[in-house]
């Protein structure tokens, strides 16, 4: 199916590879149905687009929280695991939306660490977790040096 997003254009769609969210997202509960997009040309991405296929307007930018230095440890209820028909939590993956941080001196990218989003890549189910309390495992790369 061909559908009309406003970033990327015309844009092929194969419905086996539609990732569909039953409860909708945060804000945007009425789509529900998303498909991932990268750019090919510089390789292999860091992040992606979560284009969603009900409204051509919204995409949403996820990434992996590794790419962070997080990782996570979810608990997911006997609801959350039924409606996302997960049987093995190997199939699960766990991904964060990025977001516009405005208003402070410089202007950046964040992660919502409160909400990730955790996605069946089976059954192309997903869900939006929202957490009361985060306790992420942070591993600090890229530093310099011991003093």
């Amino acid at each position: 199916m061909k559908v009309e997003t406003f970033l990327f254009g015309s844009v092929d769609v194969n419905p086996e590879q539609v990732i569909e969210f039953p409860a909708g997202l945060l804000s945007f509960e009425n789509n529900k149905r998303f498909m991932l997009i990268h750019e090919t040309e510089s390789g292999d991405p860091v992040s992606f687009t979560l284009q969603s296929l009900d409204d051509p307007h919204l995409a949403l930018q996820i990434i992996d929280p590794a790419a962070l230095g997080f990782t996570y440890e979810l608990a997911l209820t006997d609801a959350e695991t039924a409606a996302i028909k997960l049987t093995d939590p190997a199939d699960a993956v766990v991904v964060l939306v990025l977001f516009k941080q405005e208003g402070k001196a410089t202007a950046g990218m964040g992660a919502n660490l409160r909400a990730p989003l955790v996605v069946n890549t089976k059954a192309r189910l997903g869900l939006q977790k929202l957490l009361t309390k985060v306790r992420p495992n942070v591993v600090l790369s890229n530093l310099s040096s011991a003093a």
